[in-house]
């Protein structure tokens, strides 16, 4: 006789640390991640001081996620998504009234064509995308597709096949300075040959490769005057020396690595579970220890981790962690609803028109 089953978690079900909601709730802020494997940017907000909530909106492959006061872009499969925080209209949400604190609203929409954007960040000139198909820079404006701004110095060629897997950039001074890449290649997908020992970091002011051998880098930020980033391969948050190359691990995690924000001294950390079936993952190092999908929060001056979050079900790998300030219990909508279209926002008033039969 077979016993009682176990039901399977719920939908987007994720476990977290007790200390997690007291922490985001002292930091005045809530987390937004991306996953385009299960097509969601998720806001994940303290409901109490014990106690979190999240709120998933469905986006087309959604990647690099941008942050810049109250505007927000979102790299999806075709498109590049801009939305803006109408902080007036939240409270009076027509179907959640007395809810939330924020309300990110689309302001415009891009459309790229499939460019397979990676990171982004707003700068001086507006707003930068990592083009990883056609292995450059572009910034994202009206006027083009993509507008080509910067490639590393041995890409001669635009061509639509990722020749080096560039994925990561860092602002520094309000415009990008380091790109990392997974390797010195010029062959469609050639950079697989090598995919733990031909990672780099790029200078992009100099054009000089400041460090090599990098076990698949992602994520590279600009913290506090140094250069951080992961080591997705090998489960490493690093800190390079731009001097000579070489680089400090400040903490290890069990997981394959992707996405990073700082808020306070605290960094939160994108963790994905790896496909095993996926040829790119099979061989890491990290690949029987990556288990989990989720968040992990390092304690920066220390290095120790503090508290974490984890998916049970739906979500298994992330792309994007960006920190939404001063918002603890923000929603968004997405540019396919109709909802918003009843939304006007301006400097001066907010006004949500009134369906007929309302």
């Amino acid at each position: 006789m077979q016993g009682p089953t176990t039901p399977p978690p719920a939908p987007f079900s994720c476990t977290y640390s007790p200390n997690v909601a007291e922490l985001l709730t002292q930091l005045q802020c809530s987390l937004a991640i991306t996953t385009f494997q299960a097509g969601k940017l998720i806001i994940i907000s303290p409901q109490s001081a014990d106690e979190l909530i999240q709120l998933p909106r469905t986006f087309k492959k959604p990647m690099g996620l941008a942050i810049d006061g109250r505007r927000m872009a979102i790299a999806t499969k075709e498109e590049i998504v801009v939305l803006a925080n109408a902080r007036g209209l939240a409270s009076n949400y027509p179907p959640k009234p007395g809810t939330y604190d924020s309300l990110f609203l689309p302001r415009a929409v891009y459309y790229t064509g499939e460019i397979d954007s990676h990171d982004m960040h707003w700068g001086e000139g507006g707003l930068y995308a990592v083009n990883t198909r056609f292995s450059c820079i572009s910034i994202i404006d009206d006027h083009y597709s993509i507008r080509p701004y910067w490639a590393p110095p041995f890409i001669k060629e635009f061509v639509p096949t990722d020749l080096c897997h560039l994925n990561g950039m860092a602002m520094r001074d309000d415009k990008p300075r380091y790109a990392t890449a997974f390797g010195v290649t010029t062959t469609p997908k050639g950079w697989r040959e090598h995919i733990l020992t031909g990672g780099i970091l790029i200078d992009m002011e100099s054009n000089e490769i400041v460090a090599r051998d990098l076990p698949m880098p992602h994520s590279p930020r600009w913290f506090d005057g140094e250069l951080y980033l992961l080591l997705s391969a090998t489960g490493e948050l690093v800190r390079i020396n731009l001097e000579s190359g070489k680089y400090d691990v400040v903490t290890r995690i069990e997981g394959f690595l992707r996405g990073m924000a700082k808020w306070g001294d605290y960094l939160f950390i994108g963790l994905s579970r790896l496909r095993k079936n996926a040829s790119v993952f099979r061989d890491l190092p990290i690949a029987e220890k990556s288990i989990y999908c989720g968040v992990e929060i390092v304690h920066l001056p220390t290095g120790a981790s503090v508290g974490n979050i984890r998916y049970q079900a739906s979500v298994e790998e992330l792309y994007d962690v960006q920190i939404l300030h001063g918002s603890m219990r923000p929603n968004v909508l997405n540019h396919e609803t109709d909802m918003h279209r009843r939304a006007l926002n301006t400097p001066q008033f907010d006004f949500w028109s009134v369906e007929k039969g309302e």
